[in-house]
């Protein structure tokens, strides 16, 4: 069996595209299927349209979640529900073509990997969105030292051994590409052309990118506190110098270069010192978010067989 598990939003304009091709390749592959719909809060008439898919297709299992707990959330409630033997996330505005599940099949079901991930060879969009994706990659390789997570995102399948312990990472806060890499197992790649979106407003504007990025940075690495401690011994180390400088100036009669260093390095610390505190901050945060223990999402109904 597999499954297949959508999160959407305010996805109106694109459902009825969106479920054909879902369907359509679920049916080529001639095996049991489910299509899970995450219904993350929409406002318009997403869910509408989703009731109506189910009533045509009882293989179509709809979440419908209180509120807008945020895409990574929302594919956690869907990969929960999931009963698969192999278990697809895909984006609910096809930029990833559904077409290249019945690929990432044909490479999962040989067994030599666990997970097939989506590997973007090319993506459409274009400027500054472009690329602060580009940038986060190359930031959040470097902090975190994960590899082979460049060019990848949510789209990817899943055998039943890895999504059980993928689904046993218990953070608040989640960036699941990351966890996919940190849980192991035999990694594939899938190299694809990522296409722009068919219509609608993209849902991940800058603020919740941004929120995503800070999310996968400080969830996998304790680089930005290492960068703080090195950065304010340099900084303590190069201020020592200036004062020692400054005493045998004033001994020696040597040149002096005045109160004009001292308020430049007093105000160049203070502003240091606030950055450190924010980066600190952040790690206080996550941890008193973890030591709350929410539920990661609330699940006002679910659409399924025993409905």
């Amino acid at each position: 069996m597999i499954s297949l598990v959508i999160p959407v939003y305010n996805e109106e304009s694109l459902l009825d595209e969106l479920n054909d091709r879902c369907v359509g390749v679920c049916e080529k592959l001639g095996m049991p299927y489910e299509v899970i719909y995450v219904d993350d809060g929409s406002t318009d008439a997403t869910l509408d349209k989703l009731l109506e898919f189910r009533n045509q297709n009882k293989n179509i299992k709809i979440i419908e979640l209180s509120r807008n707990f945020g895409h990574q959330k929302a594919f956690s409630a869907g990969l929960a529900a999931s009963s698969g033997d192999y278990t697809v996330m895909l984006d609910g505005d096809l930029q990833d073509e559904p077409e290249l599940i019945g690929k990432m099949y044909e490479m999962i079901r040989e067994g030599q990997y666990d997970i097939i991930k989506g590997y973007r060879t090319a993506r459409e969009e274009k400027g500054l969105r472009r690329l602060s994706i580009a940038l986060f990659h190359v930031v959040f390789k470097w902090l975190s030292g994960y590899r082979g997570m460049k060019n990848t995102g949510n789209f990817s399948m899943f055998n039943r051994q890895a999504l059980e312990a993928l689904l046993s990472m218990q953070e608040r806060i989640r960036y699941l590409p990351g966890l996919r890499s940190y849980i192991g197992f035999k990694q594939g790649i899938l190299e694809y052309k990522r296409k722009e979106r068919r219509s609608g407003q993209p849902k991940m504007n800058f603020k919740k990118l941004y929120r995503l990025a800070s999310d996968a940075i400080f969830s996998f690495s304790r680089k930005p506190i290492v960068i703080c401690f090195y950065l304010g011994l340099a900084g303590a180390l190069v201020f020592m110098i200036a004062g020692v400088y400054e005493l045998l100036a004033d001994a020696f009669g040597w040149p002096s270069p005045g109160w004009s260093l001292q308020i430049i390095g007093l105000f160049f610390l203070g502003s240091v010192q606030l950055v450190f505190l924010g980066i600190l901050g952040e790690y206080v945060w996550r941890t008193y978010r973890e030591s709350q223990k929410r539920p990661l999402y609330i699940i006002r109904n679910k659409y399924f067989d025993q409905d």
